[in-house]
């Protein structure tokens, strides 16, 4: 099972990014799906999580600009960024909370990363 994400660029100040992240593999069920960044000195943080049941939860940096939303039917998630801003440049990274199987236990599965660069 694995998270493959992809829709990184680089984009100007006030542009807009979307990025996608599908799990594959064997999926009995995926719990909560999330977006996390990562820029060169700093900690991972949360970007947006999403439940199963479509509860969504964003970052104070980010709220207003930032759209999260999922496709159960495709085990997919998504992040639609507006009005990016420079300090939103980092790596990021699609998270999934996965079960293989009905009685199996959970796996946090992690994407590959996608590049954001937002320049000035």
């Amino acid at each position: 099972v694995q998270l493959q994400a992809s829709g990184g660029g680089r984009v100007q100040t006030g542009g807009s990014l979307r990025l996608s992240c599908a799990a594959s593999g064997s999926i009995f069920s995926i719990n909560n799906m999330g977006w996390y960044r990562q820029a060169p000195g700093k900690q991972r943080e949360l970007v947006a999580a999403i439940t199963s049941g479509r509860i969504t939860n964003y970052a104070d940096s980010v709220k207003g600009r930032f759209t999260i939303s999922r496709n159960n039917a495709e085990n997919s998630v998504y992040l639609q960024m507006t009005s990016l801003k420079p300090e939103d440049t980092a790596v990021y990274y699609c998270n999934a909370d996965v079960k293989t199987y009905e009685l199996g236990p959970r796996y946090d599965l992690w994407g590959q990363g996608t590049q954001v660069t937002v320049s000035s």
